[in-house]
């Protein structure tokens, strides 16, 4: 069955579908559980679906090859008699017994969970995140480091820091602290060597140990010396590191024991910091090549502050011309302390600091590996290190063996892990920093990294599909003259393909694949085992589907910069195996549920619905921290279903939604969605003609705490509206405050179009084309408006002056807000724990902005933090005169109070604000702002914004709504 046509245009605009996009991230090409979820026995009711045969078959010959690679033999589960894997998570979400709804024919589905999945005591848990940044000396206690049982007969000496792991008592800390930082090029990890030693003072830990971790560099802090003291001079040291960027300097032969001398480049267009290295034995001083970019981003400001020059030699010629020249280089001056300025002397330390741990750095990672391969192997040992908990014994073996890889070979994997595929022609595979393609692809393959054709003993459709992709126009055709296969002479590449795929379905199958490999040569993909095991890594790294590795080039070519802030973990987000698989479980269900509706396969989209929802009753009895909700598999079904929601109303199944949104409200008793819930459910029911329950639905949701900002006043008027007697004879107290006037101003203006379902344009006063908010500024700035300046910014502004605002209480150090060194906003800033768990920063900031510090404030965050990436701000929108224009106009008390709003319940009110921000000075300098909503002809005022206008009123602000109308013949506008 396919989703009808009137159904097709409005697929896109399905309600929580982007959102739904979003949380999955970056599409899995294998479904490891995609059979087992679809043959589960749901029985759904036929008023929601009629499952058709071929969705129950959907993907069943795919995943025969894939189903080996999981590691567990499938077993017949005792119920109902289907194959199951053998899995603990699976066995035991798949035991469940089924009971009918009497009123609704959804069905009910009840957990029968075996004494295998009661857990014990919860143990707290102490993880170190990628970073451990800026840390200071302090006081040492010795900690014990232990290898996990399972791994210790497959690790060897060179690649113990993978997963030894650092265990903390929890009595003496309750939790460990991260400071990250937002340098971009290298970051400190621990370098577990069997004797580390950790600092603990305040709950903070100080690791000794440093591991290369090159892409997110910080403020590092050098090792401390045999007498305690920290080393911060440099001068008299011999440092080694290597010559870098030979193709860019002079074509000639270079000798062992070469002098050389340096000089900077501050004009090099890739790197202001660089440094050239230079021929001490020619009187041209011909230029060799470069320093590496981290260390002369620290030698370069101490040459250009403080005046150093520095001398070396070359220790070895390497025999590739172009290849890293090992060298030693040293600063025979010293510096005594009292010659710097008491401002700089602890800047001088710091950079000797950083200059000495960089190098320490560099020795520890090959001067081959390529930046893209540090990144990936850095990934994969944090992830062993912090959740080694819920990985198998066979897969930590499969992720430990990687990083024992030749370097071809891992960089062959992860170019080929990054690209499209998933399959590739071995002809088509070149890189210049591979040397030797083939044996990399042969200790990939005997590793079960990738596999090929030739190893596979048949290939699904599927494959073969992806297979005849890699062929051009030219081949296909060829295929098909020599199969003598009748086809249309169609120049689309896509025309062939699908007749060779209806060959292949015919008795020429062997033969034809034959014929395909022959022409395609030998080709390989990732292993479903590696790509599955890669994504998972991916994911509890970066704890989010929407970043990956290319997170890490941002930061090195500088293009994003994090904030800084401090990691303190208590917890794990998954405390056992089971939870994490049960989470993957369900984004496997919303990926298909995305792809179905991609394909216009409603009968699939039915199925994840009913999926869904037959397990949310089982999730919602895990109970999760605050942070954390949003990693189980319970709030991924709801996403799921309340997409389903959508679905069914846009097919008008009312009946069915229905069903849905009592489920979700009955078992979500705590959750921000509850409004929009109960708005649909009333919405629905009226639909139906249920007009006494759909009133009954909005007056008990006005009740509920969850029910908040737009859908709260969309619930009011409901309740007004439906209401009237003889229902209700009785007037709800807020009528007087939903039924105020909002003022409005109209504006005439000449439109441009006039089609309904288009954006209103019209010719501005200049004469060019503008869409309403740019007429209506055009109105506001001149004499009949006003004079007033302002901008069109509805939301972002707002968002803007609240993140800078409110910095040091978004990055505050709050436990399990902050996992990874790549996040723009703290987990909790759309739930009520932000505002709780930091009420005492919040309130003394939101004081001071009531006493008109505001200004001072915005100006000194502004300076500390521009060009930091954070989710609210945006640095590029609006320059600090305007801000600092707004906030002076505005005044304390009410930008007080729209922090306060925000910081409370960012969720519901981070959208919906006026469209337009206008402010003017008087002649004594004070100044005064107005927000405007802007409407064109068709447009109205949606219940956000009106509450968001209310609000503005009763703060006392000027707020009103400007409509734009075409001229009306014997009628005045004012």
């Amino acid at each position: 069955m396919k989703i009808r046509s009137k159904s097709n245009s409005n697929r896109t605009m399905l309600t929580g579908h982007e959102s739904l996009i979003r949380l999955i991230g970056k599409r899995r090409r294998f479904l490891p559980n995609r059979q087992s979820l679809l043959s589960d026995p749901i029985q759904l009711s036929s008023s929601l679906v009629k499952v058709e045969n071929e969705a129950e078959d959907l993907s069943e010959e795919r995943n025969d090859n894939l189903a080996g690679t999981s590691g567990s033999d499938k077993v017949t589960c005792p119920v109902c008699g289907n194959k199951v894997r053998g899995e603990e998570y699976m066995i035991n979400s798949h035991l469940v017994c089924f009971t009918h709804l009497h009123s609704t024919g959804i069905l009910q589905m009840h957990l029968v969970v075996d004494a295998c999945l009661t857990r014990g005591t919860k143990r707290k848990l102490s993880q170190q995140t990628l970073l451990q940044f800026n840390f200071s000396p302090r006081s040492k206690v010795q900690a014990c480091l232990t290898k996990s049982d399972d791994t210790k007969s497959n690790i060897i000496s060179d690649v113990k820091d993978i997963t030894e792991l650092i265990e903390v008592d929890t009595e003496e800390t309750d939790s460990i602290i991260y400071e990250s930082s937002s340098s971009s090029d290298n970051a400190s990890l621990v370098n577990i060597d069997g004797s580390a030693e950790i600092s603990v003072n305040d709950d903070t830990v100080n690791y000794g140990g440093i591991v290369n971790s090159p892409s997110l560099v910080s403020e590092i802090e050098a090792s401390e010396n045999e007498s305690g003291d920290l080393d911060d001079d440099i001068s008299g040291k011999i440092l080694a590191t290597f010559i870098v960027g030979r193709k860019f300097g002079e074509e000639g032969e270079l000798h062992t024991e070469t002098s050389i001398t340096f000089c900077r480049d501050p004009e090099n267009i890739k790197d202001p910091n660089a440094i050239k290295v230079l021929s001490g034995e020619s009187e041209c001083n011909k230029v060799l090549g470069y320093i590496p970019r981290e260390l002369a981003e620290h030698l370069s400001k101490l040459m250009d502050t403080f005046g150093l020059t520095f001398e070396g030699r070359i220790m070895s010629v390497p025999e590739h011309s172009h290849a890293a020249v090992p060298i030693q280089i040293w600063c025979q001056e010293k510096t005594p302390y009292s010659e710097i300025e008491g401002e700089k002397v602890k800047l001088y330390k710091s950079l000797c600091q950083q200059v000495l741990a960089t190098v320490r750095l560099s020795e520890e990672s090959p001067p081959g590996m390529m930046k893209y391969q540090q990144n990936f192997c850095l990934l994969l040992q944090e992830v062993l290190r912090t959740t080694p908990h819920v990985f198998t014994h066979d897969e930590k073996t499969l992720l430990e063996n990687f990083l024992l890889l030749s370097n071809d070979s891992q960089k062959l994997f992860i170019r080929l892990y990054t690209r499209k595929g998933p399959w590739f022609r071995m002809s088509n595979i070149s890189y210049a920093e591979i040397l030797d393609h083939q044996s990399a692809v042969k200790e990939l393959s005997a590793g079960g990294y990738v596999c090929s054709t030739e190893t596979t003993s048949e290939l699904h459709k599927d494959d073969f599909e992806r297979i005849l992709n890699l062929l051009n126009v030219g081949e296909l055709r060829e295929m098909l003259s020599l199969i003598k296969k009748k086809h249309s002479q169609s120049p689309r590449k896509q025309d062939s393909i699908s007749a060779l795929l209806s060959a292949y379905e015919e008795k020429s199958r062997l033969l034809l694949k034959k014929m395909v490999l022959e022409k395609t040569g030998s080709c390989i993909r990732i292993s479903p085992a590696a790509d599955l095991l890669i994504w998972r890594v991916e994911r509890l790294f970066f704890c989010n589907g929407e970043q990956d590795l290319s997170a890490f080039l941002l930061v090195d070519l500088g293009i994003v910069k994090y904030p800084t802030y401090n990691c303190v973990i208590t917890d794990q987000i998954f405390s056992n195996r089971n939870d994490l698989l049960s989470y993957e479980e369900a984004l496997e269900v919303a990926q298909i549920m995305d792809e179905s509706l991609e394909e216009n396969n409603s009968s699939m989209v039915l199925k994840c619905i009913a999926i869904s929802d037959s397990h949310i009753s089982i999730q919602t009895s895990k109970n999760s921290s605050a942070p954390f909700q949003c990693f189980s598999a319970s709030w991924v079904y709801s996403k799921v279903v309340l997409l389903g929601v959508s679905f069914l109303e846009s097919e008008r199944r009312y009946n069915d939604a229905i069903n849905l949104l009592k489920r979700l409200l009955l078992n979500f008793r705590n959750d921000r969605r509850r409004g929009y819930w109960t708005l649909r459910l009333s919405t629905d029911l009226e639909h139906l003609g249920r007009v006494n329950e759909s009133l009954s639905v909005a007056e008990t949701g006005l009740d509920d705490p969850w029910v908040r900002a737009g859908s709260k006043i969309s619930l009011q008027r409901r309740v007004l509206r439906l209401g009237k007697p003889p229902r209700r004879w009785k007037v709800p107290s807020f009528s007087d405050s939903i039924k105020r006037k909002i003022p409005e101003v109209h504006v005439e203006g000449r439109p441009l179009n006039c089609k309904t379902g288009t954006k209103s344009r019209f010719y501005g006063e200049d004469g060019e084309q503008c869409g309403v908010e740019e007429l209506a500024l055009q109105y506001y700035a001149g004499e009949e408006g006003g004079y007033w300046k302002g901008v069109h910014s509805e939301s972002g502004i707002w968002l803007t002056v609240f993140g800078i605002l409110m910095w040091d209480a978004i990055f505050a150090d709050v436990a399990n807000v902050f996992l990874t060194r790549f996040q723009t906003s703290p987990l909790d800033l759309e739930t009520d724990y932000f505002y709780e768990s930091r009420k005492n920063i919040i309130e003394s900031l939101l004081v001071k902005i009531q006493q008109g510090m505001g200004e001072e404030m915005l100006i000194t965050s502004w300076e500390l933090h521009f060009g930091t990436a954070c989710r609210c701000v945006n640095w590029n929108r609006h320059s600090l005169t305007e801000l600092r224009a707004v906030v002076s106009c505005i005044g304390g008390g009410c930008l007080a109070s729209i922090c306060r709003h925000l910081a409370q319940d960012y969720r519901s009110w981070s959208s919906g604000m006026p469209d337009l921000l206008l402010w003017r000075f008087h002649s004594d300098y004070s100044g005064e702002a107005k927000l405007v909503e802007v409407k064109g002809p068709r447009d109205r005022v949606s219940e956000q914004q009106r509450a968001w206008l209310l609000f503005f009123m009763d703060s006392g602000f000027n707020a009103e709504v400007c409509r734009v109308n075409p001229p009306v013949a014997n009628k005045v506008f004012v």
